[in-house]
Protein backbone atom coordinates (compact mmCIF):
# COMPACT_ATOMS: atom_id res chain seq x y z
CA UNK A 1 0.00 0.00 0.00
CA UNK A 2 1.17 3.32 -0.72
CA UNK A 3 0.59 7.02 -0.75
CA UNK A 4 -1.93 8.97 -1.99
CA UNK A 5 0.63 10.36 -4.38
CA UNK A 6 -0.04 14.52 -3.42
CA UNK A 7 3.02 15.26 -2.58
CA UNK A 8 3.55 17.28 -5.50
CA UNK A 9 0.82 19.06 -3.86
CA UNK A 10 -1.74 18.16 -6.58
CA UNK A 11 -5.16 18.52 -5.08
CA UNK A 12 -7.35 15.34 -6.32
CA UNK A 13 -4.88 12.75 -5.90
CA UNK A 14 -6.41 9.94 -4.84
CA UNK A 15 -5.35 5.70 -4.57
CA UNK A 16 -6.05 2.17 -4.20
CA UNK A 17 -4.77 -0.36 -1.10
CA UNK A 18 -2.78 -2.29 -3.48
CA UNK A 19 -0.74 1.09 -4.01
CA UNK A 20 -1.79 1.70 -7.38
CA UNK A 21 -2.58 5.62 -8.05
CA UNK A 22 -6.21 5.90 -9.28
CA UNK A 23 -7.80 9.47 -9.52
CA UNK A 24 -11.62 8.94 -10.05
CA UNK A 25 -11.29 10.89 -13.43
CA UNK A 26 -15.05 12.41 -13.61
CA UNK A 27 -16.07 15.63 -16.17
CA UNK A 28 -16.23 18.49 -13.72
CA UNK A 29 -16.62 22.18 -14.55
CA UNK A 30 -14.26 24.41 -13.46
CA UNK A 31 -13.85 25.59 -9.59
CA UNK A 32 -15.47 29.05 -9.97
CA UNK A 33 -17.86 30.92 -11.74
CA UNK A 34 -15.57 33.75 -12.56
CA UNK A 35 -13.55 30.92 -14.72
CA UNK A 36 -16.47 29.94 -16.71
CA UNK A 37 -18.41 33.54 -17.38
CA UNK A 38 -15.42 35.71 -16.41
CA UNK A 39 -16.12 38.94 -14.25
CA UNK A 40 -16.12 40.63 -10.85
CA UNK A 41 -20.24 40.06 -10.96
CA UNK A 42 -19.68 36.21 -11.27
CA UNK A 43 -17.04 35.62 -8.68
CA UNK A 44 -19.86 37.78 -6.28
CA UNK A 45 -22.45 35.54 -7.25
CA UNK A 46 -20.19 32.45 -5.94
CA UNK A 47 -19.01 34.48 -2.97
CA UNK A 48 -23.05 34.56 -1.62
CA UNK A 49 -23.07 31.10 -1.76
CA UNK A 50 -20.17 30.58 0.87
CA UNK A 51 -21.35 29.02 4.22
CA UNK A 52 -19.53 27.96 7.28
CA UNK A 53 -18.43 25.13 8.46
CA UNK A 54 -18.93 23.23 5.50
CA UNK A 55 -18.27 24.33 1.33
CA UNK A 56 -20.96 25.72 -0.37
CA UNK A 57 -24.55 24.02 -0.11
CA UNK A 58 -26.93 23.14 -3.48
CA UNK A 59 -28.70 20.15 -4.12
CA UNK A 60 -29.07 18.11 -7.32
CA UNK A 61 -32.04 15.46 -8.56
CA UNK A 62 -31.36 12.24 -6.90
CA UNK A 63 -34.58 9.92 -8.79
CA UNK A 64 -31.56 8.31 -11.07
CA UNK A 65 -32.28 4.78 -10.88
CA UNK A 66 -30.05 2.51 -9.08
CA UNK A 67 -27.38 0.81 -11.05
CA UNK A 68 -25.39 -1.42 -8.78
CA UNK A 69 -29.33 -3.76 -7.91
CA UNK A 70 -29.73 -3.49 -12.43
CA UNK A 71 -26.76 -3.43 -15.26
CA UNK A 72 -30.04 -1.96 -17.37
CA UNK A 73 -30.43 0.50 -15.03
CA UNK A 74 -30.46 4.18 -16.27
CA UNK A 75 -27.29 6.32 -15.18
CA UNK A 76 -25.24 9.36 -16.85
CA UNK A 77 -24.21 7.76 -19.79
CA UNK A 78 -20.78 8.73 -19.15
CA UNK A 79 -19.80 6.39 -16.46
CA UNK A 80 -22.36 3.16 -17.40
CA UNK A 81 -20.50 0.38 -17.74
CA UNK A 82 -21.46 -2.07 -20.16
CA UNK A 83 -23.54 -4.65 -18.90
CA UNK A 84 -21.44 -7.44 -20.49
CA UNK A 85 -18.44 -6.27 -18.85
CA UNK A 86 -16.91 -9.17 -16.22
CA UNK A 87 -13.99 -7.75 -13.86
CA UNK A 88 -10.86 -8.80 -15.06
CA UNK A 89 -10.03 -9.75 -11.62
CA UNK A 90 -12.20 -11.46 -8.79
CA UNK A 91 -12.46 -8.76 -6.26
CA UNK A 92 -15.97 -10.39 -4.55
CA UNK A 93 -13.92 -10.88 -0.90
CA UNK A 94 -13.09 -7.11 -1.35
CA UNK A 95 -14.49 -4.08 0.06
CA UNK A 96 -13.90 -0.70 -1.55
CA UNK A 97 -13.93 2.47 0.63
CA UNK A 98 -15.15 5.42 -2.04
CA UNK A 99 -13.43 8.68 -0.70
CA UNK A 100 -13.20 12.05 -1.22
CA UNK A 101 -9.80 12.73 -2.71
CA UNK A 102 -8.98 15.18 1.03
CA UNK A 103 -9.40 11.99 3.29
CA UNK A 104 -7.59 9.61 0.57
CA UNK A 105 -3.99 9.72 2.32
CA UNK A 106 -5.82 9.38 5.87
CA UNK A 107 -8.03 6.46 5.07
CA UNK A 108 -4.75 4.47 3.74
CA UNK A 109 -3.10 5.61 7.27
CA UNK A 110 -5.51 3.87 9.14
CA UNK A 111 -5.55 0.51 7.20
CA UNK A 112 -2.57 0.38 7.46
CA UNK A 113 -2.45 1.19 11.32
CA UNK A 114 -5.69 -1.35 11.09
CA UNK A 115 -3.39 -4.16 9.43
CA UNK A 116 -6.50 -4.00 6.85
CA UNK A 117 -4.97 -5.47 3.29
CA UNK A 118 -8.34 -6.82 2.01
CA UNK A 119 -8.95 -3.21 1.59
CA UNK A 120 -8.64 -0.94 -1.45
CA UNK A 121 -9.63 2.65 -1.59
CA UNK A 122 -10.56 5.12 -4.31
CA UNK A 123 -10.56 8.83 -4.18
CA UNK A 124 -13.34 11.15 -5.88
CA UNK A 125 -11.64 14.91 -6.99
CA UNK A 126 -11.80 16.73 -3.73
CA UNK A 127 -12.50 19.78 -5.88
CA UNK A 128 -15.85 19.08 -6.04
CA UNK A 129 -16.25 20.71 -2.39
CA UNK A 130 -16.85 23.97 -4.25
CA UNK A 131 -19.69 22.28 -7.23
CA UNK A 132 -21.06 19.82 -4.05
CA UNK A 133 -24.05 19.33 -6.55
CA UNK A 134 -21.50 17.07 -8.53
CA UNK A 135 -21.32 14.97 -5.65
CA UNK A 136 -23.71 12.57 -5.73
CA UNK A 137 -23.42 11.13 -9.65
CA UNK A 138 -19.76 11.16 -9.23
CA UNK A 139 -20.17 8.53 -6.22
CA UNK A 140 -23.04 7.33 -8.15
CA UNK A 141 -20.74 6.50 -10.71
CA UNK A 142 -18.02 4.76 -8.66
CA UNK A 143 -20.09 2.85 -7.08
CA UNK A 144 -21.55 1.21 -10.66
CA UNK A 145 -17.63 1.02 -11.84
CA UNK A 146 -16.96 -0.75 -8.54
CA UNK A 147 -19.53 -3.42 -8.89
CA UNK A 148 -20.17 -3.92 -12.42
CA UNK A 149 -16.64 -3.28 -14.06
CA UNK A 150 -14.09 -4.46 -10.78
CA UNK A 151 -16.67 -6.96 -9.02
CA UNK A 152 -16.14 -5.94 -5.42
CA UNK A 153 -18.30 -7.46 -2.55
CA UNK A 154 -18.69 -4.40 -0.39
CA UNK A 155 -18.36 -0.89 -0.79
CA UNK A 156 -18.22 1.56 1.71
CA UNK A 157 -18.37 5.72 0.81
CA UNK A 158 -15.92 8.22 3.49
CA UNK A 159 -17.87 11.22 2.40
CA UNK A 160 -19.75 13.59 4.60
CA UNK A 161 -22.84 15.65 3.41
CA UNK A 162 -20.58 18.09 2.02
CA UNK A 163 -23.05 20.57 1.37
CA UNK A 164 -25.03 18.65 -1.44
CA UNK A 165 -28.36 18.81 0.82
CA UNK A 166 -28.88 15.62 1.72
CA UNK A 167 -29.02 14.35 -1.70
CA UNK A 168 -25.37 12.11 -1.29
CA UNK A 169 -27.39 10.43 1.36
CA UNK A 170 -30.75 9.62 -0.33
CA UNK A 171 -28.00 8.08 -3.51
CA UNK A 172 -26.67 6.07 -1.10
CA UNK A 173 -29.96 4.77 0.04
CA UNK A 174 -31.31 4.23 -3.29
CA UNK A 175 -27.83 2.10 -3.68
CA UNK A 176 -27.68 0.16 -0.08
CA UNK A 177 -24.50 1.70 0.35
CA UNK A 178 -23.35 2.82 3.78
CA UNK A 179 -21.41 5.88 4.48
CA UNK A 180 -19.74 7.32 7.66
CA UNK A 181 -21.68 9.38 9.74
CA UNK A 182 -21.01 13.17 9.63
CA UNK A 183 -21.83 15.93 7.78
CA UNK A 184 -18.44 16.79 6.92
CA UNK A 185 -14.62 15.84 7.46
CA UNK A 186 -14.10 18.45 10.13
CA UNK A 187 -16.85 16.44 12.32
CA UNK A 188 -15.66 12.67 11.90
CA UNK A 189 -11.64 13.77 12.44
CA UNK A 190 -12.73 16.04 15.35
CA UNK A 191 -15.60 13.82 16.29
CA UNK A 192 -19.08 14.42 15.92
CA UNK A 193 -20.09 15.58 19.59
CA UNK A 194 -16.50 17.32 20.22
CA UNK A 195 -16.85 19.20 16.66
CA UNK A 196 -20.34 20.17 17.33
CA UNK A 197 -19.50 21.38 20.86
CA UNK A 198 -16.33 23.67 19.21
CA UNK A 199 -18.63 24.83 16.54
CA UNK A 200 -21.57 25.82 18.73
CA UNK A 201 -19.10 27.75 21.01
CA UNK A 202 -17.62 29.69 17.95
CA UNK A 203 -19.74 29.59 14.93
CA UNK A 204 -17.46 32.12 12.99
CA UNK A 205 -14.75 29.90 12.48
CA UNK A 206 -13.26 28.52 9.39
CA UNK A 207 -10.96 24.98 9.12
CA UNK A 208 -8.69 23.58 7.78
CA UNK A 209 -7.66 19.76 8.00
CA UNK A 210 -4.09 18.39 7.03
CA UNK A 211 -5.84 18.39 3.17
CA UNK A 212 -6.88 21.81 3.04
CA UNK A 213 -3.81 23.08 4.75
CA UNK A 214 -1.98 21.44 1.65
CA UNK A 215 -4.25 23.00 -0.86
CA UNK A 216 -4.85 26.00 0.67
CA UNK A 217 -3.98 27.98 -2.31
CA UNK A 218 -5.73 25.52 -5.70
CA UNK A 219 -8.61 25.27 -3.47
CA UNK A 220 -9.43 27.96 -1.80
CA UNK A 221 -7.30 30.90 -3.28
CA UNK A 222 -7.85 30.35 -6.81
CA UNK A 223 -10.73 28.04 -5.92
CA UNK A 224 -13.25 30.82 -5.04
CA UNK A 225 -11.13 33.07 -7.30
CA UNK A 226 -9.44 35.62 -4.67
CA UNK A 227 -6.26 35.25 -6.51
CA UNK A 228 -8.25 37.50 -9.64
CA UNK A 229 -10.66 38.87 -7.37
CA UNK A 230 -9.08 39.91 -3.71
CA UNK A 231 -11.50 42.58 -3.06
CA UNK A 232 -13.95 40.11 -2.52
CA UNK A 233 -12.30 38.26 0.60
CA UNK A 234 -14.30 40.13 2.55
CA UNK A 235 -17.65 38.62 1.47
CA UNK A 236 -16.39 35.67 1.82
CA UNK A 237 -14.64 35.45 4.81
CA UNK A 238 -15.53 39.11 6.57
CA UNK A 239 -18.05 37.47 9.36
CA UNK A 240 -15.56 34.81 10.12
CA UNK A 241 -13.11 35.79 13.03
CA UNK A 242 -10.67 32.62 13.45
CA UNK A 243 -9.19 29.97 11.30
CA UNK A 244 -8.89 26.45 13.40
CA UNK A 245 -6.14 23.87 11.97
CA UNK A 246 -7.42 20.32 12.75
CA UNK A 247 -4.20 18.48 12.48
CA UNK A 248 -4.19 14.75 11.57
CA UNK A 249 -0.10 14.32 11.46
CA UNK A 250 1.19 16.67 13.11
CA UNK A 251 3.55 18.19 10.63
CA UNK A 252 5.85 21.76 11.19
CA UNK A 253 5.45 22.41 7.30
CA UNK A 254 1.34 21.66 6.89
CA UNK A 255 1.05 24.04 10.16
CA UNK A 256 3.22 27.14 8.65
CA UNK A 257 1.09 26.66 5.67
CA UNK A 258 -1.75 26.50 8.08
CA UNK A 259 -0.55 29.69 9.82
CA UNK A 260 -0.02 31.44 6.75
CA UNK A 261 -3.35 30.85 5.26
CA UNK A 262 -5.09 32.42 8.28
CA UNK A 263 -2.79 35.77 7.86
CA UNK A 264 -3.75 35.78 4.42
CA UNK A 265 -7.27 35.43 5.26
CA UNK A 266 -6.91 37.54 8.45
CA UNK A 267 -7.93 35.45 11.16
CA UNK A 268 -6.77 35.00 14.44
CA UNK A 269 -4.77 30.93 14.31
CA UNK A 270 -5.37 28.06 16.70
CA UNK A 271 -4.65 24.60 16.12
CA UNK A 272 -5.59 20.90 17.59
CA UNK A 273 -4.35 17.55 16.66
CA UNK A 274 -7.43 15.46 16.03
CA UNK A 275 -5.36 12.36 14.70
CA UNK A 276 -7.39 10.02 11.88
CA UNK A 277 -10.10 10.79 14.63
CA UNK A 278 -13.44 8.68 13.91
CA UNK A 279 -12.38 7.74 10.28
CA UNK A 280 -9.72 5.40 11.53
CA UNK A 281 -12.30 3.66 14.04
CA UNK A 282 -15.31 3.74 11.53
CA UNK A 283 -12.91 1.88 8.80
CA UNK A 284 -11.41 -0.58 11.71
CA UNK A 285 -15.16 -1.49 12.11
CA UNK A 286 -16.97 -1.37 9.07
CA UNK A 287 -13.98 -2.72 6.58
Amino acid sequence: MTDDGDDDRKPDDGATGAGRVTVEHATTERATAGRRRGGRAAAMERATRTVSPAWPTTTTDASAASPGRDTAAPVAAACKPSPSTRPAVDRSARTLVIGCGAVVREAMAALRLAGLDHVDVVGIPAKLHNRPEKIPDAVRCRIASARIRDGYGRILVAYGDCGTGGELDRMLAAEGVERIAGDHCYAFFAGIDDFAALHDADPATFYLTDYLARHFDSLVWRGLGLDRHPDLLSAYFGNYTRLIYLAQMPDPILEADARAAARRLGLAFEMRTTGLGGLSDWIAAKA
